[in-house]
């Protein structure tokens, strides 16, 4: 089994369908999970504590694109569960509909916002925490659009290219503080939101949240500590 005992993990995005499937994943194996997540009221009572002997920490009404309250977020943590050991950033956003020659400047700083900024201001609060630990992992997540373009996807690939190229630039930029810092990229997640916006799809060929939640507590565990700078295909059967 993975040892995580001691480790503390920050997800954010701690409410959505994957965020949910990482924190119970890591509670499991006995971490301590610091959940962020925007919205308040969304995490209380949702996981199970009883048969772990993880601990878990809330932060709600945790707004992403507020940097300087990221970094008052990171002293915060700092001092009631500890530095972070792993960074793991569930968030993003996805749209689709327009051309590319028809796409409005507002549609892709939305997407910009919220799959760039929102690792970003992280990363500004969190990354100096591993680096006083003098290890640590960031795992972010991309999707299958980041590796080609496709009809009417524009903003959202161009986004989730850009992460994975920041992911790479990372790995590189910390690699000599011990930190290893990769992608997980996904094909369509099965979510009850997916299921509804495609319900002739064959959903058993859908990657299922609790299983990219196996592939980054694998990335964020030491035996993953050879591995940095990846963007690795977690495609399903799709």
């Amino acid at each position: 089994m993975l040892a995580f005992d001691a480790k503390v993990i920050l997800v954010s995005g701690a409410a959505g369908n994957l965020g949910q499937a990482v924190v119970e994943a890591f509670l499991k194996v006995n971490a301590s999970v610091v959940a962020l997540d925007h919205r308040s009221g969304r995490l209380e009572g949702q996981f199970d504590l009883i048969n772990s002997n993880g601990k878990l920490y809330i932060f709600e009404g945790v707004d992403l694109m507020d940097r300087q309250a990221l970094l008052s977020l990171g002293n915060r943590v700092r001092d009631q569960a500890g530095l972070v050991d792993v960074i793991v950033n569930t968030v993003g956003g996805f749209t689709a509909g327009d051309p590319v020659h028809e796409l409005k400047p507002e549609t892709l700083q939305r997407m910009i916002d919220l799959n760039l900024k929102s690792f970003l201001n992280t990363s500004a609060a969190f990354v100096p925490h591993l680096r006083e630990r003098g290890r640590g992992k960031v795992i972010t997540v991309g999707a299958r659009a980041s590796l080609s373009g496709s009809a009417k996807t524009g903003a959202y690939a161009a986004a989730k290219s850009a992460l994975l190229r920041l992911t790479e630039s990372m790995a590189e930029e910390l690699k000599g503080d011990n930190i290893q810092v990769n992608c997980v990229i996904p094909s369509t997640i099965d979510t009850p939101e997916n299921r509804e916006e495609m319900p002739n799809a064959d959903f058993s060929k859908w990657v299922a949240p609790g299983n990219l939640a196996e592939v980054i507590l694998f990335l964020a565990s030491e035996q993953a500590n050879g591995i940095t700078g990846v963007g690795l295909p977690v495609f399903g059967r799709a």
